[in-house]
């Protein structure tokens, strides 16, 4: 259930989600000492560097003092000989997604039901020893960042443009300058967390070992993105006959000129074209429930027969999410909607979308909703689904 808008919340410092949102929300950091009270991290470094060792995974090595110069980064996955010729200070490893492959991780994101579910793009992990940073950097996207083990230094040096001077060379957006802004240095333990919004640089420096910091990062395309997305979008459904056109034009006093009345019909064109709020949101829901690695869903080699699908909910068995699938909802009307999942979009009736969307189980109960087993068959054809696998405890 969604945390109420007016109840204060520990890890909100004993704000309300509501003044969060209002007053640091896309604004301001915000360090909230003891936001999960005796947190223990969901998994170790050796678990971490085990994940940084299989295919598939994006992971990221980054040494202050490379073989090869300064900042050096590689990329995954790594093996035990990697990581045993590791000096003892001043690296840092970061397996991205960490979510999508550790349950335990995957359930810290029900703490954040407080904003948009669409909006979430993964947790990463990163581990240090001490001296381990990726340096003076900004990123473009809000994140939460958790003290798991350990303790890091986090220092703010304020908000900077687009244009701030990097440091060449290197595959890392390392600020050429930073300097700590009024008191904003500290050290964070386990369970304390420092939000930071889009473009305030930072640098967080572990100060012990075994150092682990979980990112809750939030996805938010650019305007260049979303662009070319949607663009894309409507290119697909236009027919071609729809062209720039120019009934009724005068003769042009120079035939060699673009003049403002030529301007102003492809202008009017492409507005045109635009500026349908439906379509807007059809493709927006689709470009926001992308999955993160489309290669990690996997699809049905055979079509699910619902009629099987329904005996076997009747019997007992469950459908889950898959890990690092992504729904969201629209209401079309009082009684329909449009569920999207993973990038692709279907209509269906207004309590399915918001069952399938959120956290109720999926079980025979969501049989009783008209549609139901033709939409979950859809989805377990799709990877967006898949039958729950008991485990032995």
């Amino acid at each position: 259930m969604n945390a109420s808008a007016d109840t204060p919340l520990a890890m909100l410092g004993g704000l309300t989600p509501a003044e969060f949102l209002r007053d640091f929300w896309q604004q301001k950091p915000l360090l909230i000492r003891g936001a999960f009270a005796d947190f223990e991290c969901p998994l170790d470094p050796d678990e971490l560097a085990g994940l940084a060792c299989e295919e598939g995974i994006e992971a990221r090595l980054v040494e202050k003092h490379g073989a090869k110069g300064p900042w050096q980064v590689s990329h995954g996955p790594f093996d035990e000989r990697t990581f045993a010729r590791l000096p003892e200070r001043d690296w840092s490893l970061l397996v991205q997604a960490v979510d999508h492959y550790v349950p335990e991780v995957a359930e810290l994101l029900e703490a954040f039901d407080f904003l948009p579910r669409w909006r979430l793009d993964d947790i990463m992990i990163s581990y240090a020893p001490p001296g381990g940073s990726v340096g003076p950097h900004v990123d473009q996207y809000d994140v939460f960042l958790l003290q798991g083990n350990g303790q890091r230094r986090w220092q703010l040096g304020g908000k900077v443009g687009d244009d701030a001077p990097i440091i060449d060379g290197i595959d890392l957006r390392i600020l050429e300058r930073f300097a700590v802004e009024d008191d904003d240095d500290w050290v964070l333990e386990p369970g304390d967390m420092l939000y930071l919004p889009p473009g305030w640089s930072h640098l967080g420096v572990s100060q012990s070992d075994d150092c682990l910091t979980l990112s809750v990062g939030f996805r938010a395309p650019s305007a260049d993105e979303a662009i070319t997305s949607f663009a894309d979008f409507l290119g697909e459904q236009l027919p071609p006959s729809r062209r720039y056109a120019d009934a009724g034009m005068v003769p042009p006093a120079d035939p060699a000129e673009l003049d403002d009345d030529a301007v102003a019909r492809m202008r009017g064109l492409i507005l045109e074209t635009l500026d349908d709020p439906a379509q807007l949101a059809q493709w927006f829901g689709r470009v926001m429930t992308q999955p993160k690695y489309v290669d990690q869903l996997v699809s049905s080699e055979m079509p699910t027969d619902p009629d099987a699908l329904v005996a076997a909910l009747q019997e007992g068995e469950m459908l889950v999410r898959s890990p690092g699938s992504r729904f969201a909802w629209r209401a079309l009307d009082n009684e329909c909607a449009t569920l999207f999942a993973d990038g692709d979009g279907a209509d269906c009736s207004l309590p399915l979308a918001k069952a399938l969307a959120g956290n109720a189980p999926l079980d025979a109960q969501l049989l009783d909703i008209e549609g139901a087993a033709q939409l979950l068959a859809a989805l377990l054809d799709a990877g967006s689904l898949s039958w729950e696998v008991e485990t032995d405890e």
